[in-house]
C-alpha cells in the first residue's frame, strides 16, 4: 500500500521531544498502523571551538519534522482512524500543524521525500574554498584587530586558521586568525 509523507511544523528546538511524544502517543492510541513513521532529518556540521574541531549533529531543517502515513491525513476523511490520526497529530504539544493546505495538507512528491531523506554522503557536500597562500595581504575584519592590513606567513587548513603577521606601532606582530575574521585585499 503507498504511503504519504508530510511535514509539520513544530517549535524550533523540540524535535527530538515532538518525535517521542508522536510515537507514543500513535501506540497509545492505537494508531501506529497509521501514523508509520517519525523522522527528524539530521545533518553533521562542524564547529571549532577554542582550536578544537568536533562533529555536531543537529536538525536539517529546525522547526520542522516528517511523518509518514498509512493513508491520506484530512480532517473531513470518513474513516474514523484518520480523523483520530489528525487530531492525535494536531493536539500534541509544540506542533503548529501541517505544511501546505490547513486541513487538506499535501503530502510530498517522490522526488522530495528522497532528497530530504538522503543520507549525508548522497547529499552534495558544501565544500568551502580557501584561497588564501603565504604571502597574500589581508584585512582584519572581525576581532580587536579590525581594520589593520596584515601578510599570510602561514595557513592551517586542519584548525582554520591563518598566521598573520601584523604591522602595530611599527613592529611586525605575529597573530592567529580564523578564515572568517580577514579578507583578502585585492
Amino acid at each position: 500500500m503507498a504511503s504519504f509523507w508530510y511535514i509539520l511544523h513544530i517549535y524550533s528546538g523540540h524535535e527530538k521531544k515532538v518525535k517521542l511524544n508522536l510515537e507514543q502517543r500513535a501506540v497509545a492510541l492505537r494508531l501506529d498502523d497509521i501514523l508509520k513513521q517519525v523522522v527528524v532529518p539530521l545533518k553533521e556540521f562542524t564547529e571549532i571551538k577554542d582550536g578544537k574541531r568536533r562533529v555536531i549533529v543537529r536538525p536539517s531543517f529546525p522547526g520542522y519534522i516528517m511523518i509518514e502515513t498509512e493513508q491520506e491525513v484530512r480532517s473531513d476523511s470518513e474513516e474514523e482512524s484518520v480523523r483520530q490520526c489528525w487530531a492525535l497529530i494536531q493536539d500534541t504539544p509544540s506542533v503548529m500543524g501541517f505544511i501546505g493546505g490547513g486541513s487538506q495538507p499535501v503530502p510530498l512528491s517522490p522526488d522530495e521525500i528522497s532528497t530530504i531523506l538522503a543520507s549525508p554522503e548522497e547529499q552534495e557536500e558544501e565544500i568551502e574554498t580557501i584561497d588564501y597562500i603565504v604571502g597574500d595581504q589581508v584585512r582584519v575584519i572581525d576581532g580587536p584587530f579590525r581594520g589593520f592590513a596584515a601578510e599570510v606567513s602561514r595557513v592551517d587548513m586542519d584548525k582554520r586558521r591563518l598566521h598573520l603577521d601584523i604591522s602595530i606601532f611599527g613592529r611586525v606582530t605575529p597573530i592567529d586568525l580564523e578564515f572568517f575574521e580577514v579578507e583578502k585585499v585585492e
